[in-house]
């Protein structure tokens, strides 16, 4: 990989942006915002509208998270031990 100094600003930040991509906190945030939304989703049917994503926000994150988040580290360590 070439050092940013030498690289054209356009590389610079096509190389930032796969960086954070590629990163593990990015892919979890992808994660949990597919979660939400499909949350979103299901309580906007029970209600027969659209609920709003920020109201699907806080209900998921009140709950359903702590233990969305154990069952995703649960399956890391099984992946891990498995390879």
């Amino acid at each position: 990989m070439e050092k940013a100094v030498d690289m054209p600003i356009g590389e610079v930040e096509k190389d930032k942006s796969q960086f954070v991509k590629n990163s593990v906190l990015y892919k979890e945030f992808l994660a949990e915002r597919e979660e939400i939304l499909k949350h979103k989703w299901i309580e906007s049917e029970k209600a027969g509208k659209d609920i709003g994503f920020e109201k699907a926000l806080l209900d998921w994150i009140v709950k359903h998270r702590s233990h969305w988040r154990e069952r995703r580290m649960k399956e890391a360590r099984t992946e891990k031990a498995a390879s």
